[in-house]
């Protein structure tokens, strides 16, 4: 049975009275952390898709397949956070949402968190993760890179690390909600995010590059050369003040030659896709996001045929 779906206002207003406030410095990383697995483990998962455990790269991970699925499919999911919480329970359900519209196996990585862990930890794990999936047999051709928000950032700058280092690259990037950005220069002021505080952008930055210029180059993907990256598919809402941040992307990548589809959705706010199961929109925004991948996935090439089979076909005609 389809399950009773909330309106978006009143999941808005639930966004900004119970993860705005508490998404502070004023509060410690580990209220944060826990809050935010409370207020999220509600969220329904689709019943056609399994979890198991997993581990990528050194770290843990959750591996979410769509039943009926091409197997060949495969997409690396980096969870957002702002780099310091989030974690496979708080986007278990979007994950899961995601496998089955891209009708794919979802692997979503426990990276490690700052401050515990600071920049370029994530980072490195991301990598790790991406090399060990081909390793197993993953296709890069079938293969994306996928994060949302502080995970957005994470999707970009591994993808450019493996660019450089001659690695195989995916066949697309998804990227919702993107914070690339780090110093906050792009924020529009006048815009009040039903979920993001300045305050707390600005202390996870600080806490993910440990006093370090966050500003510099190895903190500025949209600063470097975008030119050879997969495709992009980019979603934002338009009611979060990291929508500035999707767009540069946009522009940026399409003046390197780069294909970019960039959505924004009207009346959405930041990761508003983590509502999926709950909210009409949000599970709309999931399906047309996960449909945009598969189509950059190339199906798997057919065996050619033998060249006795060939001439039976031609002589039967």
């Amino acid at each position: 049975m389809r399950r009773p779906q909330l309106p978006a206002r009143v999941m808005r207003a639930g966004v900004r009275a119970l993860v705005r406030p508490v998404l502070h410095p004023r509060f410690p990383l580990a209220v944060q952390r826990r809050w935010l697995e409370l207020v999220t483990a509600p969220t329904p998962l689709p019943a056609d898709v399994d979890v198991r455990p997993g581990d990528l790269g050194g770290r843990p991970a959750e591996v979410l397949t769509a039943r009926g699925a091409d197997g060949t499919r495969t997409l690396l999911y980096l969870h957002g956070g702002g780099f310091t919480v989030g974690s496979p329970a708080t986007h278990r359900a979007l994950a899961a949402h995601l496998a089955a519209a891209a009708g794919a196996t979802v692997h979503l990585l426990d990276y490690r968190l700052a401050p515990e862990h600071p920049f370029p930890a994530a980072a490195d794990d991301a990598v790790a993760a991406w090399r060990q999936l081909v390793e197993r047999g993953a296709d890069p051709a079938r293969a994306a890179i996928v994060g949302d928000s502080a995970g957005g950032w994470l999707a970009l700058t591994a993808a450019l690390r493996l660019r450089d280092a001659g690695d195989r690259l995916p066949a697309v990037l998804g990227l919702i909600s993107p914070w690339l950005d780090l110093t906050g220069a792009s924020w529009p002021a006048e815009v009040t995010d039903p979920m993001l505080q300045p305050a707390w952008l600005h202390a996870c930055a600080g806490a993910f590059g440990a006093g370090a210029d966050v500003g510099g180059p190895a903190f500025a993907p949209l600063r470097g050369d975008l030119a050879g990256l997969p495709p992009m598919v980019v979603q934002v809402g338009s009611e979060e003040i990291l929508l500035p941040d999707a767009v540069a992307l946009a522009r940026a990548a399409r003046a390197a030659g780069v294909p970019v589809d960039l959505r924004r959705l009207d009346g959405l706010w930041h990761v508003a896709h983590a509502s999926a199961g709950l909210v009409a929109e949000s599970t709309a925004a999931v399906g047309a996001f996960g449909s945009a991948l598969a189509a950059r996935l190339s199906p798997p090439s057919p065996p050619a045929p033998s060249p006795g089979r060939g001439r039976r076909r031609a002589s039967a005609r």
